[in-house]
């Protein structure tokens, strides 16, 4: 088996997989290729600075979609694209993802992660169409990733002060162990499923395991700050328009509303996760301890920067109520 994709989450799922792992794919893969059964393709890098720095960044990850589906056909290989369910969109009462289910049209087309996600997807799919007969290949969407090496808009959130939540907009926090996507590959090559699936963790019963903001806030030791949507937004917006982050602030979405999966045909072919969405909060605090942590610290533009959208408008927000409280005490 061959992993190609750049990124930790590319080298971590080669491991997994005991794969030979590839950045890129050669203009001629054949050597490389030689005696393999399958080759997965990972569009979702889970590397924020990756994503939101390298240049071109969309027009390569086309490329290597495009250069993995060529080489699908050429050696009769099990194609699987590591995705996300991102592309399917979030926002306020959204019903759960299934397999199968259509890009949303707004997040796929976005000129930040999620639309470059979407971007590997349809060059993937659209190389394939172009090739006669059919073409084992499965596309895996994840719910949110967690684990070593896992840095996304998501993971980013809790390094802030605080829990960002939206007045009036549940959310569930479903989160997905990179151990668990690894054996959902697995699962997908072994019983060949194909066509779109997605994978996030489920209860005994198969139903999605997805916690409360008030249940993730407590097991990441951290208070919930809510607001209301307007303020939320026009902030990432206000911060995204200055320079201070890169994510452009429709990305929000993903960190206050919900996009949770019902991983229905890998349940029935037999695929269980090893982790909770509770254990992986804990994976996820563990991950920021070992890490850099900006919670706590004053932020500027370069701090706002590596927080991400949702993290820096907790972080700014508390600053400014800090000011207004010092402010208060000082008029009495």
């Amino acid at each position: 088996m061959v992993v190609v994709g750049d990124g930790r989450l590319a080298e971590r799922v080669a491991v997994g997989l005991g794969a030979t792992h590839v950045p890129e794919l050669p203009d001629d893969p054949a050597d490389l290729l030689r005696d393999v059964g399958a080759l997965v393709a990972v569009g979702h890098t889970a590397d924020f600075a990756l994503e939101t720095t390298e240049r071109n960044r969309r027009e390569r990850l086309v490329e290597r979609a495009r250069r993995a589906a060529r080489a699908v056909v050429a050696h009769e290989l099990h194609g699987v694209v590591v995705s996300s369910a991102m592309v399917c969109g979030a926002s306020p009462g959204r019903p759960v993802i299934g397999d199968d289910e259509p890009r949303d049209e707004v997040a796929s087309t976005s000129p930040g992660v999620v639309g470059r996600i979407a971007a590997f997807e349809r060059a993937f799919e659209a190389e394939l169409s172009t090739e006669p007969g059919e073409h084992r290949s499965t596309i895996l969407r994840c719910a949110a990733l967690v684990g070593p090496g896992v840095d996304t808009l998501v993971t980013r959130h809790f390094e802030a002060p605080r829990l960002l939540v939206v007045r009036d907009a549940a959310r569930g926090w479903q989160l997905l162990h990179v151990d668990d996507l690894v054996s959902a590959v697995r699962t997908a090559l072994a019983e060949e499923l194909t066509g779109v699936l997605v994978v996030g963790p489920v209860h005994d019963d198969g139903t999605p395991d997805a916690l409360t903001s008030a249940e993730a806030a407590e097991l990441a030791g951290k208070r919930l700050l809510t607001l209301p949507a307007s303020t939320a937004f026009a902030l990432a917006e206000n911060l995204h328009r200055v320079g201070a982050v890169p994510a452009p602030p429709d990305e929000l979405a993903f960190a206050v509303y919900p996009w949770t999966v019902d991983p229905r045909r890998l349940v029935a072919a037999g695929w269980r996760p090893s982790w909770s969405s509770a254990r992986g909060v804990g994976a996820l605090v563990e991950g920021l301890r070992s890490g850099l942590t900006l919670a706590g610290r004053r932020v500027g533009a370069r701090d706002a920067a590596a927080l991400g959208a949702a993290g820096a408008a907790v972080a700014l927000l508390g600053t400014a109520a800090v000011w207004r409280q010092a402010r208060g005490h000082g008029h009495r």
